[in-house]
């Protein structure tokens, strides 16, 4: 059976084409010979044909500024249309795995694995009851392209499946090759570049996209088929809820002054009405489903019951439903649903009151359909609604406050000032035990409606806690229950969003706590200090009647970014393996069930890679179920603007989820022998002091800012955040995106290897071992074939090699010279040989350890990187031309900024 009319080559040749066709109607055919000539000198140098890029930088170097901009908008719409063709491939590749029965980390894959290792429905069942995927969508600013070019990208994806999958007629043809030219034509007469900042609710508008467009269709499907996967292997297992999804989109207040409680409270509403709509929607979809008379069928008790109660809630459009459908209850009780869910958030009453009440009426109709003999009709039908309502509730997405801590530490000081209390002079233990008290006390100490005498900071900090009792009352705590604290550095750090909170009347204790108050541990001393800081609040009396009125569970947030920022690749990954293993045993100690929350970007280097990979490379430990992470910036559209590959993602979070937490109930402890975990240790610690002497050697930073477009990086206008903390040009306080994305322009993914091969070679060489072991002999080296066995047979060890692999594939250290000569030359040979010696050593290294000839496993990776290559360099030629001038006219300025958005797509990341 053929699936497919096409494959990817001819979705490229063909694309390529129709831009150039557009091109050179667009400008002209001078324009057109222009970036023809440029594209086959750079494809001639890869291929071997030319020895140098001379040629290459001459057309370059001679363009007028015109030209330059047209040659970086082509280029940059190519990388746009060729993603395009990629992402089709990967639906192709699903689809025809999907129908030969060949697709790894799929559900049936999962359920075979659970098969084959002996579990019974039982065992199944419980592990489905503990597992929940929880993907978070920030808002953080690695998304280059505007909303109204990724619209015009996916009418021409959505041209491009119609092609591939549906038998046209030749005119039919014709005509849908007729939109993709006018949809390619468009694109091109559209700006690439902003002209401004995005606003929050932009980026609020952008997640709400994807779950409203795509997630809630797909979310039903990847539970059909895992019920079907599983129903194949076992009896009698229920599939409960398995996904929750959450943002922080239009609620992170971390660096973001135009995070307003207005804004939070827009898109609250927003988000609700939104996801009322669809259910509206679906409702009124049944409507011309379930026609079926109370003659024909028979009503279940309990959906008459729940229909006469409606009749009585609603009575006049109860009378206007029974002469509208005589006969037909299930068509009135529909009727009676959409009515309900206009008054949600209505003046008016009669609205549902939470998700409950109308996931309650769904299983009445579903139940009622099943009593009648109508099975099919309930699970092709009314499932998908019930599945839909479990996971997005009345609030389409749970919104998570964050902010720092240091905010929440001035405005707690400075409202404790006003009523005596010199919060300020106190050390920590007094901090603790002030907060404790006034916690538990039952009268409030603060007015939060009183901003009198406060700084801004403080009073924004008092508002948002205030208003967030209001958003409870309104929305229902499901919608906003969750508070996270950035740079959480000590235990009072917690207690004083608690203290807030319960000031607000949102915690009430002991029986009452409205959010989890999630720590954020992203540093080295905070996660070497985790027992200090968790044990202290574990054995709070405050504290511990929050965790235990939140069902006994503690969600802890960690860092990837600023943690690998800090510390470098190797010694960040083990830091945070090492530090995930203790918050286990700590919350073990304590009795408390631990819910880790990975911070993880886009990028290898900020915690990113393959999903199913990264779950299933967890300590045991840790895998307690329900597993929460962010997904952000361009990985969103990436993972879940196409319906196919998001319901393909969802399918492997699961399979790993579940494969995780069953392998997590067979053995609670991973063991790891100690000989490996000496081996990290010994990698780890030079690896830090590697990565450590490059940042912290001087000179290093101004080498950063000349060898990468990072001062361009910082003006463009990519999010509403700014890309400093502070606005000094340190390593430190430089976020941890705009550090990524740099590097990345450059093509140099220094973040994501740079002190592995360091690290490694330490303990291949007995170094940082000691001097002499335990019988005062002198230390020997380690050896490669344990690092082989580590590969071979430690997940946490395999995933870290083979992300670094990816990171080492993606840098070019031919264009990233072209970059370090953008520095000073005693510059540039101080700083790239260092950078250089330790990318060749590291490609040794993984080579060696993983066994194999090249850095990559996977041959359509391969392929698409030879593909991109020799269209990313002239971007990143024109680049470097462009940073090295003086002085730019606004026309080269646009085409700067015009070539960072051309390379991201190339590289299809950003931060």
């Amino acid at each position: 059976m053929q699936l497919h009319a096409r494959d990817v080559r001819r979705d490229v040749r063909e694309l390529g084409a129709l831009l150039g066709d557009v091109l050179e109607a667009q400008t002209s055919a001078e324009a057109f010979e222009i970036v023809e000539s440029v594209r086959t000198e750079a494809i001639d140098y890869r291929r071997g044909d030319a020895e140098s890029r001379d040629d290459l930088r001459a057309d370059l170097a001679d363009l007028p500024p015109e030209r330059a901009g047209v040659v970086a908008r082509a280029f940059a719409t190519y990388f746009e249309l060729i993603n395009l063709a990629e992402e089709r491939e990967r639906v192709r590749a699903v689809r025809e795995g999907s129908q030969e029965g060949t697709l790894a980390d799929s559900a049936a894959e999962a359920a075979e694995i659970l098969a084959d290792e002996g579990a019974d429905s039982a065992e199944v069942q419980q592990v489905l009851d503990d597992v929940l995927v929880e993907p978070t969508f920030t808002a953080h600013p690695t998304e280059a392209r505007r909303k109204t070019v990724k619209a015009k990208l996916r009418s021409v994806a959505e041209a491009i499946e119609t092609l591939d999958e549906r038998r046209l007629t030749d005119r039919e043809a014709e005509l849908v090759e007729r939109d993709l030219e006018a949809e390619v034509t468009s694109l091109w007469q559209t700006p690439q570049v902003r002209e401004r900042r995005p606003e929050v609710t932009d980026e609020a508008l952008n997640v709400q996209w994807y779950l409203e467009n795509t997630l809630f269709d797909v979310v039903g499907d990847a539970y059909d088929e895992l019920e079907r996967a599983l129903g194949e292997e076992f009896e009698d297992v229920e599939v409960p809820k398995l996904f929750e999804f959450r943002s922080w989109a239009g609620s992170d207040r971390d660096g973001n002054p135009y995070v307003t409680p207005d804004v939070t409270a827009e898109t609250l509403e927003r988000q609700r009405e939104v996801v009322v709509s669809r259910y509206r929607e679906e409702c009124k979809r049944l409507s011309g489903v379930l026609s079926q008379d109370d003659r024909s069928a028979a009503v279940a008790d309990d959906l008459r019951e729940r229909l006469e109660a409606d009749r009585e809630r609603l009575p006049g459009v109860a009378e206007e439903a029974r002469e509208r459908y005589p006969d037909e209850p299930y068509r009135q009780k529909l009727r009676l649903m959409r009515e309900r869910l206009d008054r949600v958030g209505d003046v008016r009453p009669g609205g549902y009151d939470d998700a409950d009440e109308l996931l309650a009426d769904v299983d009445a109709l579903a139940e009622s359909l099943r009593e009648n003999g109508a099975e099919t009709v309930a699970e092709a039908r009314v499932d998908p609604l019930r599945r839909r309502v479990a996971t997005f509730g009345l609030s389409l997405a749970s919104l998570d406050l964050r902010d720092h801590q240091q905010n929440h530490t001035e405005a707690v000081t400075e409202a404790l000032a006003r009523e005596g209390i010199d919060y300020g002079a106190m050390d920590e233990d007094e901090r603790v035990e002030t907060l404790t008290e006034a916690i538990l006390q039952d009268e409030p100490i603060l007015d939060l409606t009183d901003g009198e005498g406060l700084s801004d900071t403080s009073e924004r900090v008092l508002t948002l806690f205030d208003r967030t009792a209001d958003w409870q009352r309104e929305y229902g705590t499901e919608a906003i229950d969750t508070y996270c604290i950035s740079m959480t550095e000590e235990p009072s750090h917690v207690l004083e969003v608690l203290f807030l909170a319960d000031q607000a009347g949102v915690v009430d204790l002991p029986g009452h706590s409205g959010l989890d108050v999630v720590p954020l541990l992203e540093t080295e001393s905070a996660l070497s200090g985790a027992r200090r800081i968790m044990g202290t609040l574990f054995e709070n009396e405050a504290y511990a009647a929050a965790v235990e009125a939140r069902g006994g569970t503690q969600e802890i947030m960690l860092g990837y970014s600023d943690s690998n920022k800090e510390n470098g690749f190797l010694a960040a990954n083990w830091s945070l393996y090492r530090n995930q293993k203790r918050l286990a045993d700590i919350c073990d100690d304590h009795d408390v069930r631990l819910r880790l929350f990975h911070g993880r970007g886009g990028s290898i280097s900020r915690g990113g890679g393959p999903m199913n990979d990264a779950l299933l490379a967890l300590p045991n430990e840790t895998v307690t179920g329900a597993v929460k992470f962010t997904e952000q910036g361009e990985a969103i559209a990436e993972k879940y603007a196409n319906p196919k590959i998001a319901e393909r993602n969802l399918e492997q979070m699961l399979n790993a989820q579940i494969r995780a937490r069953h392998e997590a109930v067979r053995e609670p402890v991973e063991a790891v022998p100690d000989e490996w975990d000496e081996a990290m240790e010994t990698a780890a610690d030079a690896a830090r002091e590697a990565y450590r002497n490059l940042l912290e050697t001087e000179g290093f930073v101004s080498y950063f800012e000349d060898a990468t477009p990072i001062e361009v990086i910082e003006e463009l206008n990519l999010g509403s955040r700014p890309a400093s903390r502070s606005g000094e040009r340190t390593v430190e306080d430089l976020r941890a995106i705009p550090w990524v994305f740099s590097w990345t322009q450059a093509r140099c993914i220094l973040p994501g290897w740079y002190s592995l091969a360091a690290g490694l070679d330490a303990y291949l060489d007995g170094e940082a071992q000691g001097a002499s072991d335990a019988s005062g002999e002198t230390a020997s080296g380690g050896d490669v074939e344990t690092l082989r066995e580590m590969y071979d047979e430690w997940p946490f060890f395999r995933t870290m090699v083979d992300n670094a692999a990816l990171a080492l594939a993606r840098t070019d250290l031919d264009i990233a010279a072209e970059y370090a000569n953008l520095a000073p030359a005693d510059r540039r040979e101080q700083f790239f040989p260092r950078i250089e010696s330790e990318y060749e050593r590291a490609v040794e290294l993984v080579t060696g350890i993983a066994e194999r000839d090249g850095l990559l496993t996977r041959e359509w990776l391969e392929e698409s990187l030879e593909r991109r290559n020799p269209y990313v360099d002239p971007l990143n030629l024109l680049q470097t031309k462009l940073l090295a001038q003086s002085h730019l006219t606004p026309e080269e300025e646009r085409t700067l900024r015009l070539t960072v958005k051309g390379i991201a797509a190339g590289m299809k990341n950003t931060g």
